[in-house]
């Protein structure tokens, strides 16, 4: 085994992005982030995650804002910092497949209005799913950076994450990241996956993961130690809990050390000092459930990510079934097993999640059956790495023929049709792609707008606080 190079370890902050996707629902207004970006842009991160997600959803449903509108603030704001997104592959921000002129047009915008890196993963593994996003983001040369949704099962194993790590290092790809949502890599682990990938290719490697079970500091401290390039981690306001690690506790760690980061504990305070205020405004208003700031060691138990056990609570409180958390939490492994053993990240959990709860409450596993269950069972959201259960499939497709393709193959050019129905709307270039992402939210917004000109009254969506996909 070769010697790892020891050197500083390099930092992507979360605060605006995941932490607040994590803990708030991604409720943070760009009022409230745009003050502090000034002192952000001095810290030296290698980049600033700020944008995709669940941001774009969350703008334009519950805070009437145009997600275009504050990517580009970001970028007036941040003179010498990277920003990075984080883009769903086929489905972009959304939650199906699209057509490939959607998807490159969406790359070519994101960067065109500020974005750096664009970190590209897909909820299957399927790394069909990821080919038009990165070939579009090395066009317009951006970092493409591939994410490797990372989970437990039989079929991952380190020949699977070193085989998958070769084929994106062949695509073209510009980085990879080892992206663990539910917080499930061990220490151990991370030292001999970090190993195996620094070994096999010649890509630089980010760790991401979530403090939800509990390891996530001493993961990202052996990662460090077996020579992973980059971590992802949050502000200590909105950091731990379902968030990252804390910034400041991990820059400490490594203060002195090769790994040593340099980064002013000062200035970090500040930044955190900021943060802090809205932090305590989202406990008292309940925003900030303190459930989600503690540890909860079943998602190594049922690799549920913290996003998707609120989820489950808010479906079983809204059916007066909260009783049958359990009986939930452990028929989701079995529905994960039957479509295929796919990592649980939007949309794949929210579908086996949902599933689940189905099965449990009618008493009887698969009598009622998602339209997104269906779609995954038909190969429409691509190849999962094991079979489906074939007694399953058959009763919930029946005799339909599974696609084997990749899936966009079958989605017409997109584009065009979609300018024709929002045409009465459009104000800028980028609104046909919040159009293509969600129909109905956009006209909403538009609608509201447009009332804003004129300070009318809009008939705008339901803005109420709902569980939201993490």
């Amino acid at each position: 085994m070769s010697e790892i190079a020891k050197k500083p370890i390099k930092i992507t902050e979360t605060i605006l992005r995941d932490a607040h996707q994590s803990l708030i629902a991604t409720r943070m207004t760009t009022e409230q982030m745009l003050p502090i970006v000034d002192k952000m842009d001095q810290v030296g991160y290698h980049s600033v995650e700020c944008w995709g997600g669940a941001t774009f959803d969350a703008s334009l449903r519950f805070l009437k804002e145009d997600p275009w509108d504050r990517l580009r603030k970001f970028r007036d704001g941040f003179k010498n910092t990277k920003l990075q997104m984080l883009f769903r592959g086929q489905n972009i921000l959304g939650y199906r497949p699209y057509a490939d002129d959607v998807v490159e047009y969406f790359v070519q915008k994101s960067v065109s209005n500020g974005i750096d890196i664009i970190r590209i993963f897909d909820c299957l593994n399927d790394l069909r799913n990821l080919q038009t996003a990165v070939k579009a983001a090395v066009k317009e040369k951006a970092d493409a950076q591939v994410a490797l949704s990372y989970t437990l099962g039989d079929a991952y194993t380190l020949e699977y994450w070193i085989d998958i790590a070769k084929k994106i290092e062949e695509m073209g790809a510009t980085s990879i990241c080892i992206k663990d949502m539910a917080g499930l890599l061990l220490p151990y682990k991370a030292t001999e996956l970090i190993t195996a990938l620094k070994e096999n290719v010649s890509l630089p490697i980010q760790l991401h993961t979530h403090y939800t079970s509990g390891v996530a500091s001493m993961t990202y401290l052996k990662a460090v130690e077996a020579g992973v390039d980059v971590i992802d981690t949050a502000m200590s306001p909105f950091a731990l809990g379902t968030s990252q690690p804390a910034t400041e506790v991990m820059v400490e760690t490594f203060k002195g050390t090769p790994y040593d980061t340099g980064f002013d504990q000062n200035l970090l305070a500040e930044i955190a000092d900021y943060f802090r205020p809205i932090r305590d405004e989202a406990l008292d208003s309940g925003l900030l459930n303190p459930k989600n700031m503690g540890v909860n060691i079943k998602t190594l138990l049922y690799q549920v990510p913290g996003g998707m056990l609120s989820n489950l609570t808010s479906q079983l409180k809204e059916q007066h079934a909260e009783d049958k958390y359990y009986d939930v939490l452990e028929e989701v492994p079995r529905v994960r097993k039957d479509l295929g053993e796919p990592p649980l990240v939007t949309p794949s959990s929210q579908i086996v999640g949902t599933q689940a709860v189905f099965n449990v409450l009618m008493g009887e596993r698969y009598k009622m059956v998602t339209k997104e269950t269906k779609a995954v069972l038909s190969g429409e959201y691509g190849a999962t790495v094991k079979p489906f259960n074939p007694e399953v499939q058959k009763k919930c497709i029946g005799d339909k023929e599974p696609i084997t393709c990749r899936p966009a193959d079958l989605i017409p050019d997109e584009l065009d049709t979609l300018r024709g129905e929002m045409a009465q709307w459009s104000e800028q270039d980028e609104d046909v792609l919040t159009y293509a992402l969600f129909p109905q939210v956009a006209v909403d917004f538009f609608k509201y707008r447009e009332a804003q000109k004129t300070k009318v009254d809009p008939t705008v969506a339901d803005t109420e606080n709902k569980a939201y996909p993490v």
